[in-house]
């Protein structure tokens, strides 16, 4: 069985935590536009360690509904406080990027909106069809929050048509209370079950080294599946800062390809699992894979 990496003080990490870069001339025609523009994506105000790579795929991810969020998760870097209220222009400027951009496949994602009526829902759904209109070729993936599984909330993000909607469950059940401030571990699989009962494409994703056992985690696999997820992504968790949750370990690459076949085992159509792998990685292929199959 391959062993945890012992992670020691905070700095100390293992190598196959270094970044690659995978630059290309479609990687550097994405970010000249991006530079020229101004255009604002995750891949670079997250510091994603997949960004060169992505780019060069012609896949990108923007945040929506501001950059504070209303929840105060301890593996989360995001601002938490009172948002502004929403840009009513952000959905056809998301959708200016995305023609500029020339992307195949864009990925969505926002702070969390409690404070909202709809909690973003509307705004989730007139940015998908303000891309659909500018970029009829590209594939488009939201990663929304869980609504509080509301509905009619879902519903009306649904009704936009995206190719593939996301909601990240984090981590596993024992450690969802300690890490995450509002959403609870069956509320999300809540919001997921009734995507997939509507005939979604569900994505969801699960960070690893934060103290779960590997039955815990193959245990939440088959949580997701059985709600009718069938895209995975599997990651390993880094503290933002020394307020935040600490890491317990630092997970191996062979463990990570164990996961893996364990959730292709399980059924899923779709698994990365890799140190580096973030909620939109591979997100090009995975859409492959999954839609229309």
């Amino acid at each position: 069985m391959p062993k945890l990496y012992d992670s020691g003080c905070a700095t100390r990490k293992p190598s196959w935590l270094k970044i690659r870069l995978h630059k290309s001339d479609a990687f550097a025609e994405v970010d000249r536009i991006v530079a020229e523009h101004g255009l604002h994506t995750i891949c670079s105000s997250g510091r994603c360690p997949n960004k060169a790579e992505c780019w060069s795929r012609r896949t990108a991810t923007f945040m929506i509904l501001g950059d504070i969020c209303t929840r105060n998760c301890r593996f989360c870097a995001t601002r938490t406080g009172h948002p502004l209220p929403p840009d009513g222009d952000e959905p056809q400027k998301v959708a200016h990027s995305v023609a500029l951009m020339n992307l195949r496949h864009v990925v969505v994602t926002s702070v969390t909106r409690d404070d909202l009526p709809d909690h973003g829902a509307a705004h989730w759904a007139a940015t998908v069809e303000a891309i659909r209109q500018s970029s009829p070729q590209a594939t488009i993936e939201l990663l929304i929050s869980d609504l509080d599984a509301s509905p009619s909330r879902l519903d009306t993000v649904i009704a936009s048509k995206p190719d593939i909607i996301g909601h990240n469950i984090e981590t596993v059940s024992r450690l969802t209370p300690a890490l995450r401030s509002k959403a609870t571990y069956e509320k999300s699989l809540a919001t997921l079950r009734y995507l997939a009962s509507k005939g979604v494409v569900v994505k969801s994703g699960l960070m690893v080294g934060l103290g779960e056992t590997e039955d815990e985690v193959e245990k939440t696999m088959h949580d997701l599946y059985d709600a009718g997820v069938r895209i995975l992504t599997i990651g390993q968790y880094l503290q933002p800062t020394a307020e935040h949750y600490p890491v317990a370990e630092y997970i191996t690459p062979q463990l990570f390809e164990q996961y893996k076949q364990k959730a292709l085992l399980i059924g899923f159509d779709f698994c990365a699992s890799a140190p580096l792998v973030r909620s939109s990685y591979l997100a090009d292929e995975a859409a492959k894979a999954t839609i229309n199959r």
